[in-house]
Order: structure tokens, then sequence, then C-alpha cells
């Protein structure tokens, strides 16, 4: 795998696997939305019944869905034509979210200082040109408005981490390499595929200055775990408080 890739060869990549990717999401995502991502992200926002929210990657919907729902006015963007196509499927028209095409690293047809909060859920880890999507993420909200990005935990989730077992098959410890390397890596998913999905790792100082470098302040910081009742639900997710698979940024304009 080389260490650069550009953002349309990411985009060609989601493209393909749109479909695979989120055939066993429901109205809460996938399942480590469900117990993870979302309790965290909700946990942040402020107020959503007449506030003007950009989904900035939105995927397939599901979180636009829901804070529509709760009478947020919805823009909702992605790079990936594949993705909004299912997005549009899935999403009532009577929820009023206005899907458009664009990459979060460029989005000139939407005017600055037009929104009360931006969201990127699991999507700033997927572009090659993140300091350029948290300068437009600056740009569109309004002063004083807050964004709310999430991503995997660069320093737990890295290239070549995984869990290290034993001799029948038990897991004992979870290995981190990697961590300094800077640029993108493949997924393991989908499995049968060659082209598999890419994410660019970047380390925390890395976020960090780029999230000060655009002019932002870091308001929240946020390592989600599994609450009880999600433990009861899904037991298996136990073995997440050994470390944090992502972490969440509410940062203020």
């Amino acid at each position: 795998m080389k260490k650069q890739m550009t953002t349309d060869e990411a985009i060609q990549r989601w493209d393909q696997h749109a479909e695979v990717f989120t055939v066993n999401y429901n109205e809460h995502g996938d399942v480590h939305r469900e117990v993870l991502l979302n309790p965290a992200i909700f946990s942040l926002i402020e107020q959503t019944s007449g506030v003007s929210i950009l989904d900035a990657g939105c995927g397939e919907g599901y979180l636009s869905r829901i804070l529509a729902l709760q009478g947020a006015r919805i823009t909702a963007i992605d790079y990936s034509k594949k993705m909004l196509e299912i997005a549009e499927r899935k999403t009532p028209t009577e929820l009023g979210v206005q899907f458009f095409h664009g990459n979060c690293e460029r989005l000139d047809d939407l005017k600055s200082c037009t929104f009360d909060m931006i969201v990127s859920n699991m999507v700033i880890q997927d572009l090659a040109d993140y300091e350029a999507a948290f300068s437009e993420m600056y740009r569109l909200l309004k002063e004083g408005g807050y964004y709310i990005f999430s991503i995997l935990h660069p320093c737990f989730v890295t290239p070549k981490s995984g869990w290290i077992r034993d001799e029948n098959g038990k897991k004992t410890h979870w290995k981190i390499d990697n961590y300094f390397y800077e640029g993108v890596y493949e997924q393991q998913i989908p499995v049968d595929s060659e082209e598999k999905i890419v994410f660019y790792h970047r380390t925390l100082t890395s976020y960090f200055q780029a999230i000060q470098q655009a002019g932002f302040i870091v308001e929240v910081l946020v390592e989600p775990k599994p609450s009880q009742e999600m433990l009861s639900k899904y037991p298996h997710f136990e073995e997440d408080f050994n470390i944090s698979n992502f972490i969440v940024f509410k940062l203020r304009k």
C-alpha cells in the first residue's frame, strides 16, 4: 500500500463498496455507532429543534434522519454518489433533509457562516486533505457555532494494530504499531475485495495542530466506552474497556 492516495481514489472505493458497507445498518447506524459513537455524539449536542445542522459526510444518512426527527433543519453532503443514492432512498421526503454531493475538503457551493452546528461522524479519517476540511467547517459555521467530529482513535487504532491471540485463539492483548506513520492504509473490509476501504492515519499531535490552525478551540473530548445498558444488550463489547477504538471532539468557532 502506497503512503499517499488522493481523496478521489478513496471515493471510488466507497462508491464500489457502499451497498456492502451499509447492508446491516438500521435506524441507529451499525452496532458500533449504536453502542459507542451515537451516545458520545448526542451527549455533546446542545439543541436540535429549529437548529441549522450540516451533516458533513452523511453516508447512508441515518444521523441526518435522527436529527431531522428531532426538529433540526438538515443539510447533508457526502463525496460518494452511491452513498447519497442510498441515503435519499432511505430518507422520507417529509423529513426535509437536503442532500448534496460534495467533498468536505472544499464546499464552494455552501455559503460561509451558515450553520449553527456541523457533525462529521467517522469522516475526517477518509480525507486526504483533512486540514482543508477543518478550514471549510470553520468557514461554514456561524460565529459561536460548534463542530463535532469522530474518528478512529489514532493512538490505539493504527496501521498493523490488532488483537494478539494465544495458541487457542483467545485474545490476550491489543497490539499497537506504526503510530508515527502518517498516510493511507487499507482496512480488512470487504474481506473478499482486492480494493478495500482505506483510512488516513495521523498522529494526535497532527490533529491538534490542524484544529488550531483552522481557528477552532477544543471544548470537549470524549473517548467512548459502552454503557451498562449497552453491555446488557451486546455483552461482547466488554472488550472495549481495554482500549478506546474511537475519539470524539467538540470544537467551537
